[in-house]
């Protein structure tokens, strides 16, 4: 967990300290080929000259960084990631740390800036959200040797710690709790097909419903947003006849209450004509009407369990797993057996 100094610069170049110290900081004494290769082994490992000093002082951040690669009107929109920084924030302060968080483009940008954090002590150590399959921020934050707690997994995370939850579980016990209403098609408006918990639960779908014989069972990929999840349910809905489905499960609150409001505006009655389950359980399930079933689960709690354990990586402990709550259905009356015939 060592933090990049001008040594290692100099180590990488092949040059003495005095020569990186020449180099970023403009001075004449070294070729300008050398300049070149020093100034891109600094930008490759994290060193920031500007902030050398600090860095020489041995000073804790006293804050860790959460980047998230979500659009901001996105993450303006979904509770999920407002309870969940609500949970990271109430640990952190009680242990007097700050969060710094940054709304990044991609995954190469977030690497770019964990490197900038970590070179420029910014930060003591990095919380991980939205794992994807073969994720480069995993190998990418290993050999920048910075802590971090990876929020999924368990599968992905490589030697970082992590805390996950068993989506595959809670979305088994849906689909099992639809057919022992009745429910024979039944289809899925899932999240970003990128990330790995929607690969997980989109796989935990398939599996259950083959399992029970629910040959018309399918997934439509969508974004989270309310106005994707509006289209994918009009898609849906309109099929004919027998290919409509009698139940819909969405992978979070915003795209089921389109959900539920494109079948409203359809005509079809919720329950009767359509079930409905929404996954993250909110305060706004609650206030539409009928109130949706849903899949819930303490989500402060779950940032404030990571939020904890980063604490204890920062402080020396070694990298876990911990497994944490998976969410529970709680039914509501947007679920009912289909209607007959």
């Amino acid at each position: 967990m060592k933090r990049p100094t001008i040594a290692d610069v100099a180590r990488r170049a092949g040059v003495s300290k005095g020569a990186v110290s020449y180099a970023l900081n403009g001075q004449p004494g070294v070729s300008a080929a050398t300049r070149q290769r020093i100034l891109a082994i600094a930008a490759e490992i994290g060193f920031n000259p500007s902030r050398a000093a600090r860095s020489l002082s041995g000073a804790t951040a006293d804050a860790v960084g959460l980047a998230l690669c979500r659009p901001a009107r996105t993450l303006g929109i979904e509770p999920f990631f407002m309870e969940l920084i609500s949970g990271v924030e109430a640990e952190l302060s009680a242990r007097s740390y700050a969060l710094t968080l940054q709304v990044v483009a991609d995954q190469e940008a977030e690497v770019a800036v964990y490197r900038r954090w970590w070179g420029e002590r910014r930060v003591d150590g990095v919380l991980v959200c939205d794992l994807r399959a073969d994720d480069q921020r995993v190998p990418a934050l290993e050999a920048l040797g910075l802590p971090a707690v990876v929020i999924g997994g368990p599968a992905g995370t490589g030697g970082l710690a992590s805390v996950w939850s068993d989506d595959a579980a809670a979305l088994v016990e849906t689909v099992e709790y639809l057919a022992a209403l009745g429910h024979r098609r039944i289809a899925r408006v899932g999240g970003l097909p990128a990330l790995l918990h929607t690969e997980i639960r989109t796989e935990a779908f398939a599996r259950a419903c083959r399992r029970l014989g629910l040959a018309d069972a399918v997934t439509v990929a969508s974004d989270y947003t309310g106005d994707e999840g509006a289209r994918a349910t009009r898609r849906l809905l309109s099929a004919a006849g027998d290919a409509r489905p009698t139940a819909v499960i969405y992978d979070n609150d915003v795209m089921a209450i389109a959900g539920l409001s494109v079948a409203q505006e359809m005509g079809l009655a919720v329950p009767t004509d359509l079930s409905i389950v929404a996954w993250d359980d909110s305060p706004l399930c609650q206030l539409v009407h009928p109130p949706l079933t849903a899949l819930g689960r303490d989500i402060p709690a779950y940032g404030a369990h990571a939020a904890r354990q980063l604490l204890a990586v920062i402080g020396g402990a070694p990298a876990g797993r911990i497994q944490d709550e998976t969410a529970h259905l709680t039914p509501r009356g947007s679920t009912a057996p289909p209607r007959a015939g």
